[in-house]
């Protein structure tokens, strides 16, 4: 009990200390600076978490299917965006997965795990496509690349065991998933 307690608070104190969307240009480094990208700002932070929240709502296969889909297409959409290949409407993008992945998790949506991968593969366009065309000038494509997926695979682990630990409480369970929905509305009215 008291670990769920620990993960809770840690989760909250991240969420706490990162910047609204602060996950833009000027962060220097390779490997490290892809690493911290995805956890410099709320916009990322909170997607990644509730797509593990989400993928362990579903169940099964979902637990893994869900967060490799997003994975995998957010490390195409990075490769996009380190080319520098023009993708409209990223900010948007990025706070409109926010505020519907709040809304799966609130409302406790079910679908299939396949369906669900592209649901969350969608959302990962944006993410991967801002990751990638935030790269720093003379940072190394592959290490920072590796950082960021690293970055966010552990984010889709956190919020599995959020998930999973919230699970007898599924009242905060889908509060949990409103506080993501609004912070989502809040970054769409504010871009």
């Amino acid at each position: 009990m008291k670990n769920k307690f620990i993960l809770k608070c840690i989760c909250l104190m991240s969420i706490a200390v990162c910047g609204i969307a602060n996950a833009h240009p000027g962060h220097g480094g390779d490997f490290m600076a892809g690493i911290s990208h995805p956890l410099s700002g709320a916009d990322h932070l909170l997607a990644m978490i509730a797509v593990g929240v989400w993928a362990y709502q579903l169940g099964g296969r979902a637990n893994w299917m869900v967060p490799a889909s997003f994975v995998s297409l957010m490390a195409v959409a990075g490769g996009i965006g380190i080319a520098g290949i023009p993708f409209p409407m990223i900010e948007s993008g990025i706070a409109t997965s926010v505020l519907i992945l709040g809304l799966l998790i609130t409302f406790s949506v079910r679908v299939t795990p396949a369906i669900g991968a592209c649901v969350v593969a969608m959302f990962a366009v944006f993410h991967g496509y801002a990751h990638g065309a935030e790269m720093p000038q003379l940072g190394s494509a592959w290490q920072y690349g590796l950082g960021f997926i690293i970055s966010t695979a552990v984010l889709h682990g956190l919020g599995l065991a959020l998930g999973k630990g919230l699970n007898q409480q599924n009242l905060l369970l889908r509060a949990t998933g409103a506080v993501v929905a609004a912070s989502g509305a809040w970054m769409m009215v504010a871009n």
